[in-house]
């Protein structure tokens, strides 16, 4: 029962950071993505303004988007695997095919 718990879980924790990181950079319901009061603070105190213009960046904002993607993809892939991930949590051995 914990194996499934544990795998059912990390699927929606998945899910949920998917979701997250594909929204947040694009979307003012997380806050403006360039008005970042941490980023601000990092780039003033490193000495290093090149920090925030890069992080403000659509490229970076894209590559953001693209862990998300990489996110749901693995929630998908634990998903219709989720047999093979409870058996091997258990310690058993499976055969796939």
């Amino acid at each position: 029962m914990v194996e499934r718990l544990t795998v059912i879980f990390f699927i929606v924790l998945c899910i949920l950071l998917g979701t997250y990181l594909i929204l947040s950079p694009w979307d003012l319901l997380f806050g403006n993505w360039n008005e970042n009061y941490f980023l601000a603070l990092i780039a003033d105190r490193s000495g290093v303004p090149a920090i925030q213009r890069t992080v403000s960046s659509n490229w970076f904002r894209g590559a953001v988007t693209g862990l998300g993607v990489a996110n749901l993809a693995i929630a998908f892939w634990e998903a219709f695997n989720f047999k093979a991930s409870v058996a091997m949590l258990r310690g058993e051995s499976v055969k796939r095919g």
